[in-house]
């Protein structure tokens, strides 16, 4: 069994209030604090099946030009997602099933590319605008029982889980995979960065936070507990980890390495994209009405976050 890193932005930060702030407030940590960020999801081959953890941004979503006050920067284009699973050696034709970790764009961008996939997804995400007019998704529904401290999972292969955990959103999950004694913790947004995973920290991305709350509590329980190699997906840390086979210890801390930040001037095309979900928001779309003329108490029309989530284009 392999498991590879499908990677398609690098470059990007996310600051300590955006990433630390769900439940002390973003004000209580320095937003000049800002930890590598990058966009990557995840495959897995069996040799007999090729599985897809999430399918990356929709083609053509722009990059964001982030300044001094930007909570978040997903990164620079390192191609598309379907091109970067192209560069794998992969063929949509190839898929067997994805596995949807959640609804927000960044994950299920290219779920339509796959249209003879079985899309894996927890039920109660099944509603999600996102997810509309794809005839192959499978809900599931974690009839599997426990899988070890987490309380509900569904087996989908040998040694391949999907594990209800939610918080994140309202139908968050994540994937557990068992290979070589190791277990690979493919997750979405269980963190932003590895950071907020050893200081036990919860973004402010949340639509339930008592939920996400006991997610990270049974995450952080089980690492203890297992070899855990801790991938996600906001971080070169995912892939870094993966590569490494490096098993988390929470009591030692990988050091942090800060990003690198230019906010060199770039032209902006009077689109804003949301760091939460990926909407973007174009005037042509409204009325011709700018992002900065929309209302104060205005909110993305897709996950309902405020107008502080969103960043230049």
């Amino acid at each position: 069994m392999e498991i590879k890193a499908v990677k398609f932005r690098k470059d990007g930060f996310y600051s300590q209030p955006f990433a630390f702030g769900g439940e002390e407030g973003a004000d209580k940590f320095d937003k000049n604090i800002r930890y590598r960020g990058s966009l990557q999801n995840y495959l897995i081959d069996t040799g007999k099946e090729v599985f897809l953890v999430d399918t990356g941004l929709p083609a053509g979503t722009p990059e964001e030009i982030p300044d001094e006050n930007s909570p978040a920067f997903t990164g620079k284009d390192i191609s598309s997602y379907m091109d970067a699973l192209s560069a794998l050696g992969y063929a949509p034709e190839q898929i067997t099933a994805i596995l949807l970790t959640h609804k927000h764009a960044d994950h299920s961008g290219e779920l339509r590319s796959f249209p003879n996939a079985k899309i894996y997804v927890n039920a109660a995400e099944t509603s999600a605008e996102e997810l509309q007019g794809i005839n192959n998704i499978v809900p599931v529904h974690f009839t599997d029982g426990k899988y070890y401290n987490f309380p509900e999972s569904q087996k989908i292969a040998d040694g391949i889980y999907l594990i209800k955990a939610t918080g994140h959103t309202n139908g968050n999950s994540i994937v557990i995979v068992e290979n070589d004694g190791l277990f690979y913790m493919l997750h979405g947004d269980i963190t932003y960065v590895d950071e907020a995973l050893y200081e036990n920290k919860l973004s402010v991305v949340f639509d339930d936070l008592p939920a996400a709350r006991k997610t990270l509590d049974r995450v952080r329980e089980f690492i203890a507990a297992h070899p855990t190699v801790y991938c996600g997906t906001h971080t070169p840390q995912g892939y870094e980890n993966l590569e490494a086979k490096r098993v988390m210890d929470l009591n030692n801390p990988v050091k942090t390495v800060f990003a690198e930040v230019d906010f060199g001037a770039k032209e902006a095309s009077g689109k804003y994209v949301c760091s939460v979900c990926g909407y973007v928001y174009d005037p042509a779309e409204h009325g011709g009405i700018a992002f900065e003329d929309l209302p104060e108490d205005w909110k993305c029309p897709r996950c309902k976050q405020p107008k502080t989530k969103f960043g230049k284009a």
